[in-house]
């Protein structure tokens, strides 16, 4: 088994594809619309998705709703970086919303940051050197 995807609903679709691949630096993997069912999706990821093991976020953007109520449950998705710092730097450049810099972890040494897209969902940035 592995993960496939984790499916986000977005309430801009253009809005959010832009933020994962231009500031983010994911790729857009692929887009589908159903009209009939009033969404549209659009999979950014990293590599070639999950041709080549890479987990996928799905973007739903359900026609009509404009934002969404995330609820406490949510907590964050994860993302790896060889340089947590300069990858704040790169994002913020980007017009990103940088919101806790990077640094090491309370009570730790892995550093990390975080990053908020433009519906309010967290990104963690956790700093892990090339081997």
């Amino acid at each position: 088994m592995m993960i496939l995807h984790t499916m986000l609903r977005v309430g801009d679709l253009k809005r959010s594809v832009h933020f994962y691949t231009d500031i983010l630096g994911m790729n857009l993997l692929r887009t589908t619309e159903r009209p009939d069912q009033n969404y549209s999706l659009a999979f950014v990821g990293y590599g070639n998705g999950n041709q080549d093991g890479q987990s996928e976020i799905e973007l739903t953007y359900n026609h009509g709703v404009t934002s969404y109520d995330l609820g406490s449950a949510y907590g964050h998705i994860a993302i790896s970086v060889s340089d947590a710092y300069a990858a704040c730097a790169k994002i913020k450049g980007a017009g990103g919303n940088v919101t806790r810099e990077a640094g090491p972890v309370l009570g730790g040494d892995t550093i990390i940051a975080f990053v908020t897209d433009p519906d309010g969902y967290k990104i963690e940035l956790i700093e892990r050197k090339a081997t």
